[in-house]
């Protein structure tokens, strides 16, 4: 099922100071990072799992694997494979890296990485639906990995429900996907979706009932819960050290645009026609929202490029306002956030 395309906005409506863009929240107050000070408290086992988060486009990866060459230069680890023990390790965060195939459109950087190895990115194929259970399974597992080898696990990452699903403990439900049911509750509104949710879950996070997506899925799990028995996860909570990537708004702004015409320059086009070519419904590809959504829609005929391109902007824009509410709602349930600059590279 395509989608209609909707109003587009003036072009000057993506500027900083236009309403295009969310007015963001005061921002904290940066901090200099010590590594040597983190890895000391790791060895201490005061803390058991580092954490690198940030809004899209912030600079999360770099910070990220920078950190891991200067935790392993002060640990006195080389090359993984020269006897000693494992060195930093990276945990992809994100909900969408995990789709092989899809790799300008979710922003996987692999170059990045070089000598540092990576996990939880390319293990699902594309147009299947990977949820948040399967995500924490996956997680588990290759944290697991790292502990036992002697590594130093950094979890990295945009997505605030996967990072807090991998190191809060969360008892999630592993409910199987229902292709039909999603058909129908697509079809209704979503004040009707979220009477229906609300009258099954009462608690349910206001950050769920903000998603259409996750509104639907909440009322998947919820609708099966009420007549089958649930299998649920049960992990222990992480010791984390939480980093996050702090960028002023109005250079948020200029790196999202900036990144969004590469990768549209780069071929991201091509890469949803490859996707599409290679038996991903469209409808599908859409599903996973932003980059794909638009530009199927622009593959499709449905919008031109110009259309796009100012849609996808905002829409990009408006996620990483979200993004940064939820960090700044975790630290409203206490987790401990060191907001630093990613141009500072900790030494």
């Amino acid at each position: 099922m395509t989608e209609k395309p909707r109003p587009v906005p003036n072009r000057t409506q993506l500027l900083p100071d236009r309403p295009g863009i969310p007015p963001m929240a005061e921002l904290p107050v940066a901090e200099r990072i010590d590594p040597a000070e983190i890895l000391a408290a790791y060895e201490a086992g005061e803390i058991d799992l580092i954490c690198v988060l940030g809004p899209t486009a912030s600079g999360k990866t770099r910070y990220a694997v920078h950190l891991a060459r200067v935790l392993n230069r002060l640990r006195g680890n080389g090359q993984p494979s020269d006897g000693r023990c494992a060195g930093a390790e990276i945990l992809s965060g994100d909900s969408r890296q995990v789709y092989r195939g899809m790799d300008l459109g979710t922003g996987k950087d692999l170059e990045e990485y070089q000598e540092i190895p990576y996990h939880l990115i390319d293990i699902a194929e594309p147009g299947t639906r990977y949820d948040i259970y399967q995500f924490q399974q996956d997680f588990e597992t290759a944290y697991q990995d790292i502990r036992s080898r002697g590594g130093i696990p950094i979890l990295c990452g945009g997505s605030g429900l996967y990072i807090e699903a991998a190191t809060c403990g969360y008892t999630l439900p592993q409910i199987p996907p229902d292709p039909e049911l999603r058909e129908a509750l697509e079809g209704e509104s979503t004040a009707d979706l979220h009477a229906r949710l609300l009258a099954l879950k009462p608690d349910t996070d206001a950050s769920t009932l903000e998603s259409r997506r996750r509104t639907i899925r909440a009322l998947e799990v919820a609708l099966y819960e009420a007549e089958h028995p649930v299998v649920r996860s049960g992990f222990l909570p992480k010791k984390v050290y939480y980093i996050g990537t702090l960028v002023s708004r109005e250079d948020r702004v200029a790196r999202i645009d900036r990144r969004l015409d590469e990768r549209l320059e780069a071929g991201l086009p091509d890469e949803v026609r490859r996707l599409m070519a290679g038996g991903v419904r469209a409808e599908d590809l859409m599903y996973y929202g932003l980059e794909y959504k638009y530009v199927t829609q622009y593959v499709l005929g449905i919008l031109s490029r110009e259309e796009m391109r100012i849609l996808l902007a905002n829409a990009i824009h408006q996620f990483a306002k979200r993004q940064m509410t939820w960090f700044r709602g975790m630290e409203r349930k206490g987790i401990r956030i060191h907001w630093t600059d990613p141009a500072i590279a900790p030494a």
